[in-house]
């Protein structure tokens, strides 16, 4: 772990960057979340190319699975890691630089005012956030807003957007056990059950093609409600 964190705007902010080979965009990716002042906390899961050797280098907590586990497992290695800090908020933020740095303090402001638990990112919200999103990407992720309502009885304008903010309270009530791309459902899931309140909030997302070839294919979003549903069935 490294640490030596620029100047703070917020060190109570804990952001988690899960990282699996992004070595092209990761100092880009982390850099300004560094440079604004929050707390990094980029995990990487496992990497093949040079990833850990640019995170490791970078003036922020680094964490490293020796072989990949997947997302999920990515993600709760590094919200253990800030509840163990001193996190009074925690953000999740995707590595390949799809996000707007500036949706943190939009997601983190309804937390921050107690009127959320856990506030979800939606490229839904804003008519110029939905013409972003390309024509198969947005039929994907309409099918999916349906799916997850099924499965987990909460229903969102998105699904699977990896930009979220929770309150420490709602972390450390978060335990996934889904390591793959399937922890997007089970969050809902645990969010419905802790009784979590939960608000969406608008937020810009950027694809580029380096974003696009690395997004989750039609057989992977399948695989993944066959695996809820075959968990559930077998539990």
């Amino acid at each position: 772990m490294t640490g030596g964190v620029s100047r703070a705007m917020d060190r109570s902010v804990f952001v988690v960057v899960p990282i699996y080979n992004e070595g092209p965009v990761i100092e880009s990716s982390l850099t300004p979340l560094v440079d604004k002042g929050y707390s990094v906390v980029a995990v990487d899961d496992g990497s093949t190319d040079d990833t850990w050797s640019i995170v490791r280098s970078l003036p922020l907590y680094s964490l490293h699975h020796a072989v990949n586990l997947g997302q999920g497992a990515a993600l709760q290695t590094g919200m253990a890691f800030a509840l163990g800090r001193s996190a009074e908020f925690i953000v999740h933020f995707d590595a390949d630089g799809q996000h707007n740095l500036d949706d943190i303090e939009v997601l983190l402001d309804p937390l921050r005012k107690d009127e959320a638990d856990v506030v979800l990112g939606s490229r839904f919200l804003r008519e110029s956030d939905r013409r972003a999103v390309p024509p198969g990407k947005r039929l994907l992720l309409r099918t999916g807003v349906i799916v997850n309502g099924l499965l987990t009885g909460v229903w969102l304008t998105d699904a699977h957007n990896g930009l979220r903010a929770f309150t420490r309270k709602a972390a450390a009530r978060i335990d996934l056990h889904e390591n793959g791309f399937a922890h997007a459902t089970e969050i809902l899931t645990q969010i419905r059950r802790q009784k979590l309140r939960v608000v969406e909030r608008p937020t810009a997302i950027v694809y580029t093609e380096r974003s696009m070839t690395k997004g989750q294919p039609m057989w992977n979003s399948i695989k993944i409600v066959l695996d809820i549903l075959l968990r559930r069935i077998f539990r």
